[in-house]
């Protein structure tokens, strides 16, 4: 797959989930929850291989291209701010939707660009070869891409190539030892330690 086609394809399975938030109940706070933690998780991932791979191989390959690649980093930036506001906010609290409709906003401003403007100077800038080359190495980024957002982590190579990987190490691991604290939980009896 072509890197162009891989970044379209997370951009249709993130929008799949600003729908489903959009059509969640205004009490389905658990679904919200859920909803909300897997675009967090989708952002993270996609935002990290844009900056890692491809806005520095666009930049390189592609001409006229730059400032738009620095926007797009300004505007990731914005929401790797929002993204742990999120994790951090309980669905019930009145100003939850309203933060979830804002960062929905700006990705859909920021997918409207990439795909209307920047995608198609990359593809008239460069080579079908070269695109299948960054889709694979897009692949391998997903790997070790950070599954959570690290705003303070720096955006743009070197920086992000040392920082992304470690990043993504202490998510699994504190992904782990979330799943053994709620195993925990539903070994205790309802009322707690006796």
């Amino acid at each position: 797959m072509d890197a162009i086609t891989l970044l379209k394809a997370d951009h249709k399975t993130v929008e799949g989930l600003f729908k489903r938030f959009e059509g969640a109940g205004d009490r389905a706070h658990k679904t919200k929850r859920k909803i909300v933690d897997k675009i967090i998780e989708e952002l993270s991932v996609h935002a990290a291989i844009e900056e890692q791979v491809f806005y520095p191989a666009v930049r390189e390959r592609a001409g006229e291209t730059e400032d738009m690649v620095l926007e797009s980093l300004e505007e990731h930036h914005i929401v790797k701010w929002t993204l742990p506001e999120l994790e951090k906010t309980d669905p019930a609290d009145e100003r939850f939707d309203a933060k979830v409709t804002v960062l929905i906003e700006s990705v859909r401003h920021h997918v409207k660009e990439e795909e209307q403007d920047l995608f198609k100077r990359v593809r008239r800038g460069v080579s079908r070869s070269e695109l299948q080359e960054l889709g694979a190495q897009l692949e391998e980024a997903k790997k070790t891409a950070p599954t959570r957002p690290h705003p303070r982590s720096p955006g743009e190579p070197p920086g992000n190539l040392v920082a992304g990987p470690a990043a993504a190490v202490m998510d699994a691991g504190k992904k782990v030892a979330g799943a053994g604290v709620d195993v925990l939980k539903s070994a205790l009896p309802v009322g707690g330690p006796s």
